[in-house]
């Protein structure tokens, strides 16, 4: 039998948009778009950098609360409201996903407020980060 696991923060975005902040099918992960939200203060950095650093400790504490972590992840989808913010965001990206290597989309479209300044939705498979990986690298 499938098991299903739906977390929610008590963020009331959750509650008006009827959503889960991570929905768990057996051991795919799904986390839904997630701002830089400080869940105890309820603010948000102005600083692009802190914002993306802010979004990745939400994540992270969703993964962990389904047993799972940044390793796991497999695929990202990170959404940069201004164009000139994608190096500085990408360079958090990248130094949290060094050697783990999700797939990946990076986008710049408009976001739900301009106060959000980057956005990451990530898909992950419980254990993936202690699995037995092979890396190739191909020429397109």
């Amino acid at each position: 039998m499938t098991n299903i696991l739906k977390i929610k923060t008590g963020s009331k975005f959750e509650e008006h948009g009827s959503y889960s902040r991570l929905v768990a099918v057996d051991n795919w992960i799904f986390v839904s778009n997630t701002a830089g939200r400080n869940p105890q203060t309820k603010e948000i950095p102005e600083d692009v950098t802190e914002q993306t650093l802010q979004v990745f400790a939400n994540i992270e504490g969703a993964l962990a609360a389904a047993g799972a972590g940044l390793a796991d992840v497999v695929s990202s989808r990170v959404f940069i409201q201004n164009p000139e913010d994608t190096q500085r965001v990408m360079t958090v990206v990248g130094e949290k996903f060094r050697g783990i290597d999700p797939a990946s989309t990076v986008t710049c479209p408009p976001l739900g407020s301009t106060v959000y300044k980057v956005e990451i939705e990530v898909t992950a498979y419980r254990g993936a980060g202690a699995a037995k990986t092979e890396k190739r690298l191909i020429s397109l």
